[in-house]
């Protein structure tokens, strides 16, 4: 039985972080055609940092981070692209938390 419930439980935190991802996902998707475009981030950049960075660094973020995400060179994000950057974003804060202790 202990292997059964375990199993419950690792599906049921999967289906709580598919439900934080999606809503993450939604925050960036503003006009909800299931891909983060430049132009999204930007906005969700600047309503984020204000004008504490110009527009032309929050043009750099937000093109290197379509370059880093998109993998199917269509310039956008889709949301299986932003779990996988979620994905290696929680490998490597976990390594470098590793390595600090």
């Amino acid at each position: 039985m202990g292997s059964r419930a375990s199993t419950l439980l690792r599906d049921e935190e999967l289906e709580e972080i598919k439900k934080e991802t999606g809503f993450a996902f939604r925050l960036y998707d503003l006009d909800k055609d299931e891909k983060i475009s430049r132009d999204e981030l930007l906005q969700v950049l600047r309503m984020m940092v204000g004008v504490n960075i110009s527009d032309e660094q929050l043009g750099s973020i937000a093109d290197r981070t379509i370059q880093e995400a998109d993998q199917d060179g269509d310039s956008a994000i889709s949301f299986t692209e932003f779990v996988k950057v979620l994905e290696k974003v929680d490998v490597e804060q976990k390594m470098s938390i590793r390595f600090l202790h």
